[in-house]
């Protein structure tokens, strides 16, 4: 059996978009014969991220050249841009060893909405340096792919998202408790996500969000009439996709947005802003609707038929994701003690 090496800031016991990936294509590549091994903060020492204390920062970071020799990789492949991604970016940099990363997410964005006096062409900067010596740089969709060559970025694939169909799937009860529309927002509860211009808009219907994060307690106490029932999982997760009426997805830095698939998988139409992430996925008057006005494309796709959203997801299979990810993998070989790229 092949042995990947795969270096991630982002891990269990985390609950977002980067950790699903991860996992189910750990999940097939072993069905391709190749075992995975993880190196992740919880190896390490680390500090919560101030603001954020869901994320872990590794900090103890020397051991990662004693963990690469001891599982002795046949391929590696960087994931996150954290310090972990950092460091194993250096180190496998200076003893010529081949890896591929992928970007999961608009960190410049994200870091300029927190810290709004660096620049978002900064935080570009950054990810076309870090990016720079992989062999391959997996992205989500082919707009983004788009966006970051005119960035000056190269060696780009997409290798996009899947849905767990047999997990989220139509309920055959979709009851709820409220003589009016619901509303739903899956996601984190954080600033980059935008969910005020959901909960600010005054529409006839239940808003339920789903979902923690850094600015639960405020929100809470901000919109005392919207249901946060923090985070779901398995099940229960499906169950309250199923309750939707519309999923609201009013995020606008988002580079995919898998839960938008997941609520298609049980029938719920997307509504969402026309831009990088939704353009993707959303199909106007298909699965969803888009406008720049979130009210307008809210009321437009509650005329959606949720078959349609069923339909679009069961073409959206993690299995192709997991064929892509192995397909760009770049062999090591181990000859002589030195480290080289197999031609």
């Amino acid at each position: 059996m092949k042995k990947l090496l795969l270096i991630t800031d982002a891990w269990h016991p985390q609950t977002n978009g980067v950790v699903t990936t991860l996992s189910r294509v750990i999940e097939l590549l072993e069905q391709r014969g190749v075992e995975t091994e993880v190196i992740h903060p919880g190896l390490f020492r680390s500090l919560p991220l101030p603001g954020y204390g869901e994320i872990r920062l590794a900090w103890d970071l020397w051991k990662l050249g004693g963990l690469y020799r001891r599982h002795r990789p046949d391929y590696v492949h960087i994931a996150t841009e954290g310090p972990l991604g950092l460091v194993a970016r250096r180190w496998l940099s200076r003893r010529r060893v081949p890896f591929t990363t992928s970007l999961h997410t608009r960190f410049p964005e994200y870091l300029n909405e927190r810290l709004p006096f660096i620049p978002v062409s900064w935080g570009y900067r950054f990810l076309r340096w870090f990016h720079r010596p992989a062999e391959t740089t997996l992205i989500t969709t082919a707009s983004i792919g788009e966006e970051l060559a005119q960035r000056g970025f190269q060696h780009l694939t997409v290798w996009g998202r899947g849905v767990d169909t047999e997990l989220f799937q139509p309920a055959a009860d979709r009851e709820h408790d409220y003589c009016q529309p619901l509303l739903l927002y899956v996601g984190r509860v954080a600033v980059e996500k935008n969910l005020r211009a959901f909960l600010d808009l005054r529409l006839f219907g239940k808003k339920v969000v789903v979902g923690d994060g850094p600015s639960l307690e405020q929100m809470r106490k901000d919109y005392p009439e919207v249901l946060f029932t923090g985070y779901k999982y398995g099940e229960e997760l499906a169950e309250w996709y199923s309750r939707g009426d519309v999923f609201v997805f009013p995020s606008r830095t988002d580079t995919f947005g898998l839960v938008m698939l997941e609520a298609l998988a049980c029938g719920t139409p997307v509504a969402a802003y026309p831009v990088t992430g939704p353009i993707d996925v959303v199909r106007e008057q298909v699965n969803g609707a888009l406008d720049e006005d979130l009210e307008l494309a809210i009321k437009r796709a509650l005329k959606v038929p949720r078959q349609h959203c069923r339909d679009y997801a069961l073409a959206h299979s993690w299995q192709r994701c997991a064929e892509i990810f192995a397909e760009t993998l770049v062999p090591i070989c181990h000859a002589a003690g030195r480290f080289s790229k197999v031609a």
